[in-house]
């Protein structure tokens, strides 16, 4: 995926992949595996290929969450 692609959920409730949760979220892939690894976001599934699936709403949260309590 480019980094300049602009993704079009279907919904709150719909599910990405990590890869498409940093996208949006303008940070490292990385940065949303640490988010699982320290309970910050959980997987809610898994796609055809057997990679994670976050809820949209889940990651607006935890990156929510993370620039608050950065003070960003």
């Amino acid at each position: 995926m480019a980094m300049n692609a602009v993704l079009a959920p279907e919904g709150i409730d719909s599910q990405i992949t990590a890869t498409e949760a940093a996208t949006l979220c303008g940070v490292a892939l990385c940065t949303i595996t640490k988010w699982a690894r320290e309970g910050k976001l959980s997987p809610s599934g898994a796609d055809e290929r057997g990679r994670k699936l976050y809820r949209l709403i889940d990651v607006a949260k935890a990156e929510y969450s993370t620039r608050k309590k950065a003070r960003r």
